[in-house]
């Protein structure tokens, strides 16, 4: 085995060690997914803020990729609230990935396989906000791991009628229409902009 393959299973390994450490002794927990790029004052970014607000308030813990723009926004809303992490898994990126200042747990992973698997392990439950290739990269891994049972049955909830209206009418007409996936599984994804009935939904899942 050539040396550099060593030194990526180490860091493989370590990936998945230190995040085990970050996360192993929370119970309550949501990953809420967007874009790094939008600004504090576009709209979602503003919901997501006050989303992770309402829930840390629950005794909710709040867990992103560490990013800014709604991953920012979504720490920020849990970053003050007491007995409760706000928790930022990063990767280095050439561009936007830079971490925001309102984490109580943080690291930065070497690889966005095992980024994207500790980003959802633990959690109850998954928000994806309007975002990018990274944002469906993301959603898609979560779908393809709770259709195959290879996560536990999370309800996955997407903010963003206008925005992601049209994906779910691909899911519709040519997924489902081609018997390419089951009707049943678009039950495990929830398309609103109604925050307080994703709320009320997390709370029953967790409590």
């Amino acid at each position: 085995m050539k040396k550099d393959q060593i030194l990526d299973n180490k860091k493989i390994l370590k990936d998945f060690k230190d995040a085990e450490k970050i996360l192993k002794d929370l119970k309550n927990n949501v990953t809420i997914f967007g874009s790094a790029r939008t600004k504090d004052v576009d709209i979602y970014a503003k919901l997501a803020q006050k989303l992770s607000k309402k829930l840390a308030k629950n005794d909710i813990n709040i867990i992103t990729g560490g990013g800014s723009g709604i991953m920012g926004a979504a720490n920020k809303g849990a970053f003050k609230i007491k007995n409760i992490e706000s928790i930022g898994l990063n990767i280095t990126l050439p561009k936007e990935q830079t971490p925001n200042p309102y984490t109580t747990r943080s690291m930065t992973f070497n690889y966005f396989f095992s980024r994207k698997y500790m980003l959802v392990k633990y959690s109850k439950a998954i928000v994806v906000f309007p975002g990018g290739f990274g944002t469906l990269d993301e959603l898609f891994e979560v779908l393809t791991l709770v259709q195959t049972g290879k996560l536990n049955r999370l309800k996955i909830y997407l903010v963003g009628y206008d925005y992601w209206k049209y994906l779910i009418k691909f899911f519709e007409k040519s997924l489902c229409a081609n018997n390419m996936i089951q009707k049943e599984d678009l039950e495990i994804m929830t398309l609103t902009d109604d925050i307080k009935l994703i709320e009320k939904q997390i709370l029953k899942l967790i409590k």
